[in-house]
């Protein structure tokens, strides 16, 4: 567990994939990017696809949905190398909550791996009491998908939830202390979130920067559509920070949950890792 002032922050079970390391580390050539994240023999890496569960004094709050439950076909577990679905009834459980507890959700674009969690193998809204929130840009890109990005957003993420959803511009604040920003990049309507409460902060970058080993600006997947964006927001926004002692809070990095970074040396100067926590 996270502590953000009286914030309570938890992985939940939301499932895996193994995509393929080099579409994973774009043009950054496997010699480098091996020493700094793990891979099988097929050349894929290993992604959580854990939401990030936020407990305050009269909210629960997810951040992005997991991959879901029989929502991908054999062809699709075998290609994105699915071994395991989520289980978010029995995280949920381990709080004394329920999906009808989550009043909301947040999330940081409607990518399949982010977005399947959402509804059931049948097209039913699984958190039927929440907020659902997403920028616009990524709203629209969702329900008019291009020749690219069809293969990833589908209508079953979407089609019985629109009643839930609350788009946004550039910025929102969703609760105080809690804010989500447009970034774009991985996608053109990508957002992070930010979390502040007492004299503690932490971000969820998303995707523009999925795991640690993603680090460095020009580090970028060859899934972002507008790659130029991805590397210039990180630049900015890992200025920004690290120099704030911002807690770094991951959705896919199968070896860290979060942790916090030197100012100067950017090497980790506080991590919680996935293996220490029985949430997993």
């Amino acid at each position: 567990m996270l502590k953000i002032g009286d914030f309570k922050i938890h992985p939940l079970q939301g499932g895996i994939t193994q995509m393929d390391g080099g579409a994973m580390f774009g043009v950054v050539p496997k010699p480098l990017w091996s020493k700094k994240y793990p891979l099988n023999e097929k050349n894929q890496i290993p992604l959580v696809t854990h939401p990030i569960l936020i407990t305050t004094r009269d909210n629960n709050i997810l951040i992005d949905a997991g991959i879901g439950n029989g929502k991908l076909t054999d062809k699709q577990r075998r290609n994105f190398g699915t071994t395991y679905e989520s289980d978010l009834d029995k995280s949920l459980n381990q709080f004394d909550l329920t999906v009808d507890d989550i009043d909301i959700i947040l999330m940081s674009h409607m990518h399949f791996d982010h977005a399947c969690g959402l509804t059931t193998s049948d097209g039913q809204s699984v958190f039927k009491n929440a907020t659902i929130y997403t920028s616009q840009i990524e709203w629209n890109e969702l329900r008019a998908p291009n020749i690219r990005s069809k293969s990833t957003y589908w209508e079953e993420n979407y089609k019985n939830i629109e009643h839930q959803v609350v788009t946004f511009v550039d910025k929102i604040e969703i609760i105080p202390g809690i804010t989500m920003e447009h970034t774009g990049g991985h996608s053109a309507g990508h957002s992070v979130i930010e979390i502040e409460n007492g004299a503690e902060k932490a971000v969820h970058m998303a995707d523009i920067l999925p795991t640690f080993a993603h680090l460095n600006p020009l580090w970028v997947t060859a899934y972002d559509d507008y790659p130029m964006d991805s590397i210039n927001a990180k630049e900015r926004l890992l200025q920004k920070y690290i120099k704030n002692n911002y807690w770094f809070i991951f959705y896919h990095d199968v070896n860290y949950f979060a942790l916090r970074m030197d100012n100067v040396t950017r090497e980790v100067k506080e991590e919680i890792r996935r293996d220490d926590l029985i949430e997993v």
